[in-house]
């Protein structure tokens, strides 16, 4: 058995556990991280978020992203005939009009090649990275954890360590051995997907780049061009209305009811068979404990509907990189800045969330007229699309501030919500500023 000893820990190669170690490496820790593929795997969350642009922005990857060669995204489309979910029949978020200082883009990404991009990107700033690696028990000294023992090429090794990522995701290591994971049960959603090639963006009746989401009376249908032509189509249900057919049957019956989204599958075809994620909405009350932090999808996972959920993963894994950097240095610290740290996870993944209820609920309208009792039309329309594009830590965002009234909306059990952008940190006062004045003329305007 080898032994071997590190600052860090970090179970899972996806990008919560990625940019841990890189976050980590840069800050001159040493930090292991253990992936048990072999290579990064085809993973939904294709599209990402242009608040992740910022945050790659700070963190010093942002180039290395950009140079993928990725669809851009410059917003958002959201099909609904019916106007119950959302704003018209054709709502475009167009990221543009978020205001000053943030990028007005994103991309969609092919997981496989995105997630191995950041794993290298860890390796090279100094990370140890072990592919193929599984990781067995959790090592333990009374109720702390110190480290974990893992299988490689059929040799077992150990690793102790002053602390560990949980970044396992779904497999939730952590989770499941202290008994966490908890269902949400109201969003208890299966989705059915496929890609299609010989994709020709002269058919798409909207942008070209920008996602597609399309509503109708049994869930949704996404639909995110991956390549110049390539597009990923999924749809999203509750378990009931899957269960009442057949996989292949329930996805063309539901896509054929957003004609817009069939309209730019005009001439393509499928690439890959059906693929079946159910059951995938949880969380944890409890995402860190004595020598040990949960990471992204570990500790929480909602539903894709907007498409947060690489950008929670991120802004979680810089966050936890950032405060253990500090506990290392300041162990009289620690405690504290952990339990910052479970705040401000929970506040993330909380607003993510509420947003989706808002959705399934049918309340996203109601919602905004409720801020805009306070907020001037510009500016809302503004807050609204910055939510959309990941605004999950404002303060002083009206749309947020009225979703967090909801007690239904609850997912977590009280907290203490932890504020301030990840991706922005320098524009709070300006958003501080902007919040009043939008007040101001909301009122003016109402005398």
């Amino acid at each position: 058995m080898g032994n071997n000893s590190a600052d860090v820990v970090v179970i899972g190669g996806g990008p919560a556990g990625a940019i841990s170690a890189y976050v980590l490496a840069e800050q001159g820790h040493s930090v292991v991280l253990l992936e048990r593929e072999e290579a990064p795997r085809f993973h939904i969350g294709e599209s990402l978020l242009p608040y992740m642009m910022g945050l790659f922005d700070r963190i010093g990857i942002r180039e290395a992203v950009e140079a993928g060669g990725y669809v851009p995204k410059f917003g958002g489309e959201f099909i609904d005939p019916t106007e119950k979910k959302f704003f018209s029949g054709v709502f475009r978020a167009d990221f543009g009009l978020q205001g000053d200082g943030r990028y007005d883009r994103a991309y969609q990404v092919q997981r496989a090649r995105f997630d191995n991009m950041l794993v290298r990107e860890a390796e090279k700033a100094g990370a140890e990275v072990h592919l193929g690696a599984t990781v067995g028990d959790l090592l333990m000294d009374g109720d702390r954890m110190t480290g974990v023992r893992y299988t490689k090429n059929g040799e077992e090794h150990e690793i102790r360590s002053r602390y560990v990522i949980d970044a396992s995701g779904r497999a939730g290591r952590v989770a499941h051995k202290f008994g966490l994971r908890k269902t949400l049960e109201k969003l208890r959603m299966v989705a059915v997907f496929r890609h299609y090639e010989g994709l020709d963006e002269q058919h798409n009746l909207g942008v070209e780049g920008d996602i597609q989401v399309g509503a109708h009376g049994d869930g949704w249908v996404w639909a995110i061009p991956l390549s110049k032509d390539t597009i990923s189509v999924g749809t999203v249900m509750p378990r009931d209305v899957f269960r009442a057919s057949t996989p292949e049957k329930v996805f063309e019956e539901h896509l054929a009811r957003v004609p817009r989204i069939t309209a730019r599958l005009t001439g393509t075809r499928p690439v890959m068979d059906l693929k079946v994620e159910t059951d995938y909405c949880y969380h944890a009350d409890t995402v860190t404990g004595p020598g040990w932090l949960m990471v992204g999808d570990a500790g929480c996972f909602g539903d894709p509907m907007f498409s947060g959920g690489v950008l929670v993963a991120s802004a979680t894994a810089v966050r936890a990189a950032e405060t253990l950097g500090e506990a290392l240095r300041k162990p009289q610290d620690a405690d504290r800045l952990i339990e910052d740290y479970a705040n401000f996870f929970k506040t993330g993944y909380d607003t993510y969330i509420r947003l989706i209820h808002a959705f399934y609920d049918g309340e996203l309208v109601a919602v905004a007229a409720d801020a805009g009792r306070t907020t001037d039309r510009e500016t809302l329309e503004r807050y609204l699309i910055r939510l959309i594009g990941g605004d999950f830590w404002s303060e002083h965002n009206a749309v947020a501030q009225e979703m967090r009234r909801r007690t239904e909306w609850d997912t977590f059990a009280p907290f203490q919500r932890v504020f301030g952008c990840p991706s922005y940190p320098h524009l709070d006062e300006q958003d501080r500023k902007e919040r009043a004045e939008s007040r101001i003329r909301r009122v003016t305007a109402g005398q």
